[in-house]
């Protein structure tokens, strides 16, 4: 992994927390700071000299907003084909455009406003607190990175592990989805369950609905936030947000149910259905 913005304060203390976590972080980027070390990971002066001594697989960001998409087109330029953005309050057009680049280039961007991805023991990419999650056969993927954190406490605690933990990220606009992230669970052998956790606003878990429908073959729980949310008020997500009549907590639930999700009402509800499907803990 590469890390983009790693001499800062978030940076350099997530890079130290990653590496715990047992990720294999090979180089950093700082302009500036060309020469530097960050927890014995050389620093680079621009991506396309780290890719020079250095072949990552992935880049992860921590830089501030409005340096946010010369950094993610700074790694697409470079030729890496997986980002993630950790940066949250990035300009809406800003995200817009580096997404729609990373599609073209036929490369994939998490985020942004995203927590990242962990698969336990293994590695983490991402700022999620890594001694909550223990390997097992749960996929999670999730919007509300806290709301995650503490479906994957329950499950924990109820003797569930997980397989891989994703967060999609908060914003109005995103690269991975709902359906990107089930595509790749449905095909890994390690993953027997899969939590969807969402939230109120946009069409995401309504096109996540129609995607279970049709091509996914293993169990799906669901748990969704924002019941209470007033229509039209934004509820701390930039994406949390209830338009025209659309992106509703009922309408969420109704195609999620008739798509033969179970609903977990409250988040401790998760695990005591993910009991129901895969019977006696294993932790």
């Amino acid at each position: 992994m590469l890390v983009q913005g790693i001499t800062g304060r978030q940076g350099s203390f997530h890079t130290g927390r990653m590496l715990e976590a047992g990720t294999n972080i090979v180089a950093g980027v700082s302009p500036g700071k060309a020469g530097f070390q960050v927890e014995g990971i050389p620093v680079y002066e621009t991506v396309k000299a780290a890719l020079r001594e250095h072949v990552p697989d992935i880049s992860i960001l921590f830089v501030p907003p409005l340096l946010a998409k010369e950094s993610v087109l700074e790694s697409l330029d470079a030729g890496l084909k997986k980002v993630v953005v950790i940066t949250e309050g990035i300009p809406v057009h800003d995200a817009m455009e580096f997404i729609s680049f990373s599609r073209g280039a036929g490369a994939l961007v998490v985020g942004p406003n995203t927590v990242g991805i962990i698969s336990p023991e293994r590695c983490k990419v991402g700022i999620m607190p890594h001694h909550y999650y223990v390997r097992g056969e749960v996929g999670l993927i999730a919007r509300s990175g806290t709301l995650g954190y503490e479906i994957v406490a329950n499950l924990r605690d109820a003797g569930y592990g997980i397989s891989t933990a994703v967060g999609l990220g908060g914003d109005r606009v995103t690269g991975l989805n709902f359906v990107d992230a089930l595509r790749e669970f449905e095909r890994d052998v390690e993953t027997k369950l899969i939590v969807l956790v969402g939230e109120i606003g946009g069409g995401a878990e309504e096109e996540a609905a129609e995607f279970i429908a049709e091509q996914i073959s293993k169990p799906v729980i669901a748990c969704l936030a924002g019941r209470s949310a007033p229509p039209g008020k934004r509820m701390g997500h930039a994406g949390a947000i209830i338009e025209r009549g659309k992106g509703t907590f009922r309408g969420k639930v109704e195609a999620l149910e008739k798509a033969g999700v179970r609903i977990a009402e409250l988040p401790f509800q998760v695990s005591t259905l993910a009991a129901e499907i895969l019977g006696k803990p294993v932790l």
